[in-house]
């Protein structure tokens, strides 16, 4: 038979085929192939007993995040208030090249419009993510406004909520699916104090098809995984100049006939955005050797 890994809880995996759900275990072959099941995955599996299998296969990811451990999702909405918090870019980039490098695409969420005056401002940060490719959408969820908005981005996809604690992920996430009654779900999500308190990772299917990922968030983002040479790869205004560069193995931080300084004098490429490469490139540059 063949389902999804819906939890991941103490050693055992839910998988559900649509209609009905097994608890599993897996083969020990998995852990000699330094293999581990993840929630998403796409796996073959057998009964053993009543309502018990084990998983014999995991078939072929599509995309796989470290931080939350969960595969094959195919949208990361990142939720980022605009006030209280106040917008964060910086953030944000991190955010980005970590999805980037994961094969996972970005929705960018803003959340509080209604406490956000600079509509000027606000008309800047839209235009510039849109400009390198990414959907914007904006969100006020005591006006409800929005909200069908990113309901359409989700259908039929496995997607994951993330942002800093605070921007509005619980109010937005209650408006979006109060009709799933998440409350009296065996593992809700539990949202307190805009703190997600999730401690594993769970799939929670959606009426309309689809799946959200309820996690505990991308609990650590650094670039421990980064090498210098593919950073600007993740940046996705500057992936296509990365080869037109005068010296191979350019960094676009200080060499000479560089095509990607030479975007951000023509203004192809933000300053703004610049700027947090170099400070990304400068963060793996000084990390510590891995031994």
């Amino acid at each position: 038979m063949q389902g999804r890994i819906y939890k991941a809880l103490a050693g055992y995996y839910y998988v559900s085929n649509g209609e009905f759900s097994w608890q599993c275990r897996a083969r020990g072959i998995f852990k000699k192939r330094g293999l581990t099941p993840l929630v998403g995955d796409e796996v073959q599996y057998e009964e053993i007993g009543r309502g018990e299998g084990i998983i014999n296969e995991i078939l072929p990811r599509q995309s796989e995040l470290i931080r939350p451990p969960i595969a094959n999702i195919d949208l990361a909405v990142l939720v980022f208030s605009l006030a209280e918090p106040k917008f964060n870019p910086q953030l944000l980039d991190t955010f980005l090249v970590h999805t980037e490098a994961a094969g996972v695409d970005a929705l960018i969420c803003l959340t509080k419009a209604d406490l956000y005056q600079d509509e000027a401002e606000l008309a800047k940060i839209r235009s510039q993510y849109e400009a390198i490719g990414y959907q914007v959408v904006t969100t006020s969820s005591r006006r409800n406004a929005g909200i069908e908005d990113i309901r359409r981005f989700l259908k039929n996809r496995l997607s994951v909520f993330s942002g800093q604690s605070g921007v509005g992920k619980s109010s937005l996430l209650n408006a979006l699916f109060a009709d799933l009654n998440l409350e009296t779900a065996p593992i809700s999500l539990k949202l307190g104090r805009g703190k997600h308190t999730t401690r594993h990772v769970e799939l929670i299917p959606l009426p309309e098809g689809g799946w959200v990922a309820d996690t505990p968030g991308f609990s650590s983002l650094d670039f421990s995984t980064f090498e210098r040479e593919d950073l600007a790869l993740n940046f996705r205004e500057m992936r296509d100049r990365v080869g037109q560069c005068r010296f191979r193995g350019c960094l676009h931080a200080n060499e000479p006939g560089c095509a990607v300084r030479a975007g951000v004098d023509d203004g192809t490429i933000a300053a703004s955005r610049y700027a947090h490469y170099i400070q990304f490139l400068q963060e793996i540059t000084e990390r510590k050797p891995r031994y």
